[in-house]
């Protein structure tokens, strides 16, 4: 897990549903419910911050799929304008935690989308990158933003920042 300390303090990012580097659940996936966000618990947040970001994203994508999309990554999920009063996002249907604002997957979706590896492709377990950012502002978009969209709104912006990650394989 990646950390930075802000002031003495440790922003952290855990999950009830998986370890750090550890086995995301099933559930969770599209060999699972498919739409269904794992719960994420949110600890350490530095004073002055005024909201969050959460994005995860899979960068174990297959090298065809990069070189056709032109990306490194395939993003998962986007929430931004988190409360920075924020403990928990709960497991929820489509990444709707009740909290922020959802940006783009890389389906061009609003929402979560779940881990799905293709099988035939390796590496066949991917590791999937849930990254936590403090920041000393909120965003603002005219049109719902793409991972890269808020990354890049909110670079001047970032107080700290963490990552969680978990692993999936499919047979």
């Amino acid at each position: 897990m990646l950390q930075y300390k802000h002031m003495g303090v440790m922003l952290r990012l855990s999950s009830s549903a998986f370890e750090d580097c550890g086995i995301i659940p099933a559930k969770y996936t599209c060999d699972g419910s498919a739409t269904i966000s794992p719960p994420l618990t949110i600890s350490g947040v530095p004073d002055g911050t005024k909201s969050l970001v959460l994005v995860m994203d899979d960068p174990d994508i297959p090298q065809v799929a990069k070189d056709a999309r032109g990306i490194d990554s395939f993003d998962h999920w986007v929430l931004y304008n988190i409360p920075p009063e924020t403990r928990e996002l709960p497991e929820s249907d489509s990444g709707n935690v009740g909290v922020g604002e959802l940006g783009l997957n890389g389906s061009g979706s609003v929402g979560y989308a779940s881990p799905c590896p293709p099988p035939h492709h390796e590496p066949k377990e991917h590791c999937y990158i849930f990254a936590l950012y403090a920041l000393r502002d909120t965003l603002s978009f005219k049109e719902t933003p793409s991972k890269e969209q808020v990354l890049q709104a909110m670079e001047s912006l970032l107080i700290a920042g963490v990552t969680l990650i978990g692993r999936y394989s499919r047979a």
